[in-house]
Formats: C-alpha cells, structure tokens, sequence
C-alpha cells in the first residue's frame, strides 16, 4: 500500500467518532494500578497494547455494547481474575472476551480470477532471475554473518481464530504467560476489527500470501529457517549457474548452517519410551538467534521467555543435513522411533493434542508439533499440523536405509499412519481449507507436498512399492495438482504465491506450459522488493496465537524464488 493509503487510513481512524468505552478505558483501571497477582498480564499489556502508537490509534476504537455497566464490569472483573487467581478458571476467564471475538467478521483472501500470460519468458530471464536471488542470500550471509528471517505481529487476528478458539487456547497452553498474551491480544483485535483502525493494521494485499508491511519487525535466527535456506543454496548449485566464486561462498554458507542446525539447536531430549533423543530446538539459547537486546527483552515480556523443540524444526534440519553430506550421528538416529510417541493413534493419546484449533480434520495418525523438554516443559501445550507430517515423511524417505525403515515393521507402520493421514486429509479436501493449518497456507502445503514427493520418487521402486502399496501418494498428487492449477493459478497471484506453484507443478510432474503464469509473475516483480532485495518479504509460515504473528522476509522470499525456478527449469531445460 502507498502512504497515501496509510496517511487516509489513519486519518479516518484518529478522527473517528467514538462510540463506547475503547480498549484503555477497559483495562486501565486493571492493569495500570499498581496491584497484587500475577505480574505478567500487568506487564503485558503496558508493553504490547498501552505503547503510545497504539494508544493513539485506537483511541477513539469504542464498543457501543460496553456502555452497558454489567457487561463493562462482567469484563473486567474476567481480567482481575486473570490478574489475581492463583489457578485462573481459564473457561470463565475468557468467555467474555470470546463472546466479543465472535461479533469480529474476518476472511481468508480471496483473490479475483485473473487471465496470466501463458507466453514463457525467455530463459535468459529465468536464469537472471536464479543468479539475483543467489545474489541477495549469499551477500545478506556475507554481510550479516547469518540469514536473517523476520516476525512481525499483526494484531487484527486469524480469520480462524474465533470466540471457541480463544477457549481451546486459554485451556491447551500451558504457559501462564502465553495465556495472557492470548488473552489481550484477542480483546484488542475486537477494538481494532470494529474501528477504522482495521484498514491501518490489516490493509488489502495482491495474492494470498500476506506481504509483511509492519514497520516493526523482528529479525532472529531459527534451525528451521536456516534448513531451508541451506536447500535454496543447494538447488543453486544443482542449476549450474553459479561462478567458482559463488560456489565456494554457498559452500562455506551451507556448512555453517548445517553447523548451526545440528550442534548449535540440538537438545537432547527423553521419548516417551524413556530412551533419549537429540532433537533440533525452534529457538537456540542466547545469543545464537541474534536478537537484538531491546527484542530480546520484549520477546520476555510478552510472555515467549521458554522455547521446546518442536518435530518440524528437528526433520527439516535434519533433512537439510542429510542432503549436504553432513555425517554427524545425530542423523543416524532411528528418528521415527521418537516420532511415533507423538503419533496420535485413536484411544492411545488423543490428549497429546491440547490446543486442537483444527480439529475439523482427523487427527489420527499424524504426529504432533511441540516436544517436552529434559524438563517437562510444554509452553504451548501441542497441536497438530499438515504439513509439518509431510517434513516427517520427506526426511524419512532421505534416509530409508540409514534408519532401517524397510526392514523394521513399527517405524514402516509409523510412515503408513501417516501417510493414511494425508489420504484422508487429501480425500476430503481439507488440505486446501487454511483452518485445517496451524502454521502455515494451503499454498504451502502443496509445495511442501511436492518436496515430499520428489523424495518419494526418488527412492527404488520396491521400496517405494512397500511404502505405499495402495497408490495413495499418485491418489494425494492429483488432488494438490487440481487445487494448485484450478485455485491457486486460476486467481491473482503475488510474488510468492507464485514460487509455491512452481515448487508444487515441478516436484509433481505438471506439463511445464503450466509454469508460465507463475514464471511471468516471478519476472515481473523483480525489484519490488527495492533496496532490501529483489522481492518483498511476505507470509511463510505463521502463528495463530496469541494473535496472527508472520515469519518471512526478503531473503526467504528469494530462497523460495530460487528453489521454484530451479525446479521449472531442470524440468524445461530435461524437456519434460
């Protein structure tokens, strides 16, 4: 959006006339008194909401219903017990705030149809393309000593995310922290969906993913970024585009990430069978992430002060080891044997899964996302995410034989579960239903999906035969393949959403006539991104509580840039 956009938006939302009591008119009178209980929530909202922008722009946010004394005081006495309850009753707590989400109306973007070129751009172009992506990653390496991916907060919320949301959360999670955090963050995203203020903190966007246009955004390091940027890297190599100079640069990248995935992040941790495991940490301790001081004390105060391992950060670092030679033992580990302590499987451990925000999809299966810690730590209780089973199954398939898969009947039962997960997720067509997401869209299901597949083929074919003896990844195939050319394509696409379609058609065998609309998207927005890149920062993957929290930025946008066009052209250049 321009500033002229901004500038009208926030016009409208400073002069807009105020009717009921705003956001600070609720919570100062709780929260800003010095006052005993829980410190955090206190804490909380002085840092979050009470910031001077944005108490300027929602000033004149009011709720007519909060003239109502009861419902003002039925509200606010939900925050002193959230303030002051040893054990809050989390239910009762946050049913007022929930009643007052479900009057918010949110949508997934929708954008209108639209006729692509289907012209292919020269293949100069593409490899241009290809060298400037490598270009921005590998001197954003040189300059900053790492690759940098960013947050940033969007306050308006998940269209997801509703009044019953907010109860799953407040009851799954477990820490008191993470709890407030949801908790105000869903009071104030009524405040702001009901005002002018929306237009200023939500405005339109080209495309499905979000661009991330949020002047505070924060930069850090994570395992799961670097394994992906590590793979970026390796497909420019493959390409053969890259000078001496460049490879020797993409070399000593790849093996500082792969350093940083596997020695830095790792953490070991007990199985539910009592065994240990190491495993890859979302977050390494301090100062590995490369916060900067001031977020790294906001990040405490909002209540994010623990990181656990999760199981997709460890299979995608372990998968982007396994690609780049790497022979540390932590990849010798018989992952899936970890693995299938998270696996739900019907009257086992369905309570694994606390928070099941997506739970019009069946579960059984597919194997959750947090792990718990050598302490017993579980922030963010646990959750159960698509995708993140296609990262399972990729990194599986990479090291069949290493971790003896074939020839051990309960890991090969793990990989069936799972892949009879995805069968019923493809066959009833919640894959393409961002609600069935956690962390990320349909979009990048389906090229993820595609990544997963390629490795799948790329085994033998009896071990393929043993695998999947029922065709169920040729059934899966298709069904991504109609929503990625008949939903995907078929609509307005931005520079991302562009990228995914061309991971997914190249990975699943699409006729490469199919990647022009996508490849014109790609050529037509170099230099978008102006000074910080060839391309905008846009939404990758994403958090749905406290509040919609983007990760993303211009070197992750190039990365996935990078690997779509060198897939579509290893597949036009073999011509497939």
């Amino acid at each position: 959006m321009s500033f002229h956009y901004f500038a009208r938006a926030s016009c409208r939302a400073l002069t807009a006339r105020k009717d009921g009591p705003s956001l600070y008119d609720v919570c100062d009178p709780v929260l800003s008194v010095a006052a005993g209980g829980d410190p955090h929530l206190a804490k909380f909202y002085k840092t979050a909401l009470g910031n001077p922008a944005l108490r300027v722009l929602l000033r004149r946010a009011g709720l007519p219903e909060l003239r109502n004394e009861a419902k003002l005081a039925r509200l606010r006495g939900a925050l002193v017990r959230a303030r002051d309850d040893a054990e809050p009753d989390w239910t009762a707590v946050g049913t007022p705030v929930a009643e007052l989400v479900d009057t918010i109306a949110l949508d997934h973007p929708k954008p209108p149809s639209t006729a692509f070129v289907s012209a292919m751009p020269a293949p100069a172009k593409i490899d241009a393309a290809i060298r400037d992506c490598a270009q921005h990653l590998l001197g954003s390496y040189r300059n900053n000593g790492f690759l940098p991916t960013y947050a940033a907060f969007n306050l308006i919320g998940d269209p997801d995310f509703r009044g019953r949301e907010l109860i799953m959360a407040l009851t799954g999670l477990n820490a008191r922290g993470y709890k407030n955090s949801s908790l105000l963050f869903n009071l104030a995203r009524v405040f702001i969906a009901r005002s002018p203020a929306h237009a200023v903190v939500n405005p339109p966007w080209r495309g499905i993913a979000e661009p991330m246009w949020e002047p505070v955004q924060i930069r850090h390091r994570s395992a799961y970024y670097d394994a992906f940027f590590i793979e970026a890297l390796l497909s420019y190599a493959e390409t053969g585009l890259a000078s001496p100079a460049d490879k020797i640069a993409a070399e000593r990248a790849i093996a500082d990430m792969v350093d940083f995935c596997v020695n830095i992040s790792r953490e070991e941790v007990q199985g539910t069978n009592g065994e240990r495991f190491n495993v890859i940490t979302a977050l390494a301790p301090a100062p590995h992430p490369r916060f900067s001081r001031y977020f790294a004390q906001i990040k405490q105060d909002l209540g994010f002060g623990v990181y656990v391992p999760d199981c997709d950060t460890t299979a995608c670092s372990i998968s982007a080891a396994t690609q780049a030679g790497c022979l540390d033992a932590i990849i010798d580990q018989p992952l899936l044997d970890f693995y299938a302590g998270y696996q739900v499987q019907a009257g086992v451990n369905e309570p694994r899964v606390t928070v099941p925000l997506n739970d019009n999809i069946d579960y059984e299966g597919g194997v959750a996302t947090w792990i718990d810690n050598l302490r017993g730590e579980r922030p963010y209780g646990n959750d159960l995410d698509p995708t993140l089973n296609l990262d399972i199954l990729e990194v599986s398939f990479r090291n069949l034989a290493r971790w003896k898969i074939l020839e051990t009947p309960a890991r090969l039962g793990t990989v069936h579960r799972i892949i009879g997960f995805q069968k019923r997720l493809a066959a009833s067509g919640a894959f393409a239903n961002p609600r069935s997401h956690i962390y990320y869209l349909p979009e990048l299901y389906s090229a993820y999906f595609g990544r997963c597949y390629a490795a799948f083929l790329a085994l033998p074919l009896a071990a393929q035969a043993a695998i999947d003896p029922d065709g169920d990844f040729d059934f899966i195939r298709h069904r991504v393949l109609s929503y990625v050319k008949g939903e995907l394509m078929a609509a307005e696409m931005n520079v991302f959403d562009a990228a995914l379609a061309l991971i997914a058609l190249g990975h699943l065998g699409a006729d490469p006539r199919a990647f022009a609309p996508a490849l014109n998207v790609i050529i037509g927005a170099i230099g978008e991104g102006g000074r910080r890149g060839p391309f905008r920062a846009y939404e990758w993957n994403k958090m749905k509580t406290p509040t919609r929290i983007l990760v993303g930025g211009p070197e992750v946008t190039s990365a996935f840039v990078l690997m779509g066009l060198a897939v579509a052209r290893r597949r036009m250049m073999n011509g497939e």
